[in-house]
């Protein structure tokens, strides 16, 4: 039997036991509540400082977005809105790697300068093809009063200043035209086949420096151009003539030459002028090639039209111009290449070239003498083709003039009351009743320029027994219904 101590003692020791088990439980309860504790703060700490940091994060971010548009707007969209017209404009990257967002923006806004430069420049090209199509047809009415009045006076002194006012208005022609062309209207009337070097002596009269240029004709008698080429050649060469006389000294000579290639016919030109660093040059070349179309507003203030009239034209009948090889004089050296299909023959016997440009060299024949003539206002008369500018052609459709490719006029042969007409070095028009395409463009020779001047009483003779010659040859000409219309 156990007695009552005994187990007193067991229960407290129990109980004891108890005790210790339940306070080492509290005390590691504690413990891990504390660690808790603890491991909350540290997390609620940290919580505060990302949530510090993410703030901080995002007002850099916003400030840094903010500098990107700010530079977006007041640098970089200014820039590419100019690189649009200027393509040497530089455009500044982004601040930092948030302005790859803004990329975009500058992709849209090329688009859209783009579009409204097109909207802007053919409004402007409607406008100026407008304006230039009636400047010709007043030019043309002024042409045709000074033509009446070369043929109603023979006062040498009027007729000087009558054929000088005629080559200046010739001159407003040929700038009008251009810049019609440029525009994107038609070139005028087509003409029938005409040699080609009565086309690029054409080109040539429509210059106020003509007598510098020195043609010389290499090409087999009778090469001639298809009818719709005729225009669009003759104006190349005036340009190309005209770039050379301005940018070389008026005391050089500006050289072209005209010969058979393996494609076709190429006139080359070639001046002793400035010339032009590679830079230019290869900016003229993509010009003058018509690859691309030109902006109105690409073209300087004044506009710049020569090259670009040159550029529309290749583009639309298919001819070539180069310009990258410099001129072994020192200057530019231009090449127009006129391909096969854009040439043709006719029989120099039967339509030769006009009686004074330059005379192939093919054929071994001695230059003839240069007619009483003015410069060849019209060797071809394709400074307008049968005044094209009087109305504005959208299309390509023709009409085509007839070419009058008949011998040149001989000299009238003076009469026992009338004196020899002697040439002086005073440019003169062939009378209205000479086909424009006989007309050609007169250099100053030695005997010219040593030739005594003449009083006004020989020269009205002169030009007297010139009119009754050719009103003669004219009657004769109508009689047998050959007379030109």
């Amino acid at each position: 039997m156990i007695e009552i101590p005994e187990l007193a003692f067991g229960g407290l020791a129990a109980g004891t036991v108890s005790a210790l088990a339940l306070g080492s439980g509290l005390w590691r309860s504690r413990r891990e509540r504390a660690r808790l504790r603890q491991e909350m703060t540290g997390l609620r700490h940290q919580a505060e400082q990302s949530a510090r940091a993410g703030a901080e994060e995002a007002e850099r971010i916003r400030q840094a977005f903010t500098a990107e548009l700010e530079h977006l707007a007041t640098r970089r969209m200014p820039a590419e809105a100019s690189r649009t017209a200027h393509p040497h404009v530089p455009v500044p990257g982004p601040v930092g790697p948030e302005g790859a967002a803004t990329e975009p923006v500058l992709a849209a806004l090329r688009t859209a300068v783009l579009q409204e430069r097109k909207r802007v420049d053919a409004a402007a090209r409607a406008g100026m093809r407008g304006t230039t199509r009636e400047i010709q047809a007043s030019l043309y009415r002024l042409q045709d009063i000074l033509h009446g009045l070369q043929q109603r006076y023979d006062e040498p002194e009027l007729a000087q200043d009558l054929y000088s006012l005629d080559h200046e208005n010739e001159q407003s022609l040929r700038r009008a035209q251009v810049a019609a062309v440029v525009c994107g209207a038609w070139v005028g009337l087509a003409r029938e086949e005409s040699h080609l070097v009565d086309a690029v002596t054409g080109g040539q009269a429509r210059l106020s420096g003509y007598r510098r240029v020195k043609l010389h004709n290499h090409l087999d008698p009778g090469t001639a151009l298809v009818s719709h080429a005729v225009e669009p050649v003759a104006i190349i060469a005036a340009e190309l003539l005209d770039n050379a006389l301005r940018h070389s000294s008026p005391d050089t000579s500006v050289v072209v030459n005209l010969e058979h290639v393996h494609n076709g016919v190429a006139v080359t030109v070639d001046d002793a002028g400035v010339g032009m660093a590679p830079d230019e040059r290869a900016a003229a070349q993509r010009v003058v090639a018509g690859t691309d179309p030109i902006m109105f507003s690409d073209l300087g203030d004044p506009p710049r039209m020569g090259l670009a009239a040159i550029g529309q034209l290749t583009r639309q009948f298919d001819l070539s111009v180069d310009l990258s090889t410099p001129s072994p004089y020192g200057g530019v050296r231009a090449v127009l290449l006129v391909d096969k299909h854009l040439l043709s023959h006719l029989d120099p016997a039967l339509r030769p070239a006009a009686a004074s440009t330059s005379p192939s060299t093919r054929t071994g024949e001695v230059p003839r003498p240069e007619p009483l003539a003015e410069p060849a206002e019209h060797a071809g008369h394709s400074g307008h083709a049968g005044h094209s500018g009087h109305a504005e052609h959208t299309a390509p459709a023709e009409r085509v003039e007839p070419a009058e490719h008949t011998h040149a006029p001989a000299q009238p042969t003076p009469g026992p009351d009338q004196p020899a007409p002697a040439v002086d070095d005073l440019p003169r028009r062939r009378r209205r009743q000479v086909s424009p395409d006989q007309a050609a463009m007169i250099r100053p020779s030695a005997a010219e320029t040593a030739a005594p001047a003449r009083s006004p009483e020989e020269t009205a003779a002169a030009l007297g027994a010139l009119q009754s010659a050719t009103a003669a040859a004219r009657d004769a000409a109508r009689s047998e219904g050959t007379a030109p219309r």
